[in-house]
């Protein structure tokens, strides 16, 4: 008998435009990459208590709490995969900013969209950029839910990003040594 896949479910919080990235895509070609069924559930509110005024920016942890909490029984057993999405500013603590922040013993993690847009680092508007850095950004956070560290190696996806140059680096898979890691 077959074993019943896992799901992903890709949630969109809410300040998220809808015309920014094609959201069922993207959850098709993340849950892809681990042999995951992908989906798109029902937009989040952003919680309140996850703003700071001191950074204006939201704390990730914050975020990925609120999308752990929002896992009910339309998500299949608690053996689903949540991948929260916001288009806020994240930060973690000690560090300015972060593109994402996963939580494994949960299987869930969130990402941030708003420092992957070309135009946030003075670029032109490039579609097809940007949705190749929140495929690796995506594909990087689920790399912590099953089992992956960050990685020394600058070309594998699982290299921790201090820069936005260094998500453009990344190559779209992982190193050898991670791909025996990973655990499914």
């Amino acid at each position: 008998m077959e074993a019943a896949r896992r799901n992903l479910f890709l949630i969109p919080f809410a300040d998220l435009d809808d015309g920014l990235l094609p959201l069922r895509e993207l959850a098709s070609d993340v849950a892809a990459v681990f042999g995951l069924d992908g989906a798109v559930a029902a937009s989040l509110p952003i919680p309140a208590e996850a703003f700071d005024r001191r950074r204006h920016q939201y704390s990730a942890a914050g975020l990925l709490t609120a999308a752990a909490r929002s896992r009910v029984a339309p998500m299949g057993p608690p053996t689903a995969v949540l991948l929260g999405i916001t288009g806020l500013d994240l930060f973690a603590p000690r560090l300015n900013f972060v593109f994402g922040m996963a939580d494994a013993g949960l299987a869930v993690a969130v990402i941030s969209l708003c420092r992957l847009r070309p135009e946030f680092h003075g670029g032109d508007p490039d579609p097809r950029l940007f949705r190749q850095r929140a495929l690796k950004e995506a594909i990087h956070e689920l790399g912590h839910i099953f089992g992956l560290a960050h990685c020394d190696r600058q070309d594998c996806i699982m290299h921790f990003s201090t820069s936005i140059q260094d998500t453009d680096r990344k190559g779209p898979g992982f190193c050898h040594p991670c791909t025996g890691r990973i655990n499914l």
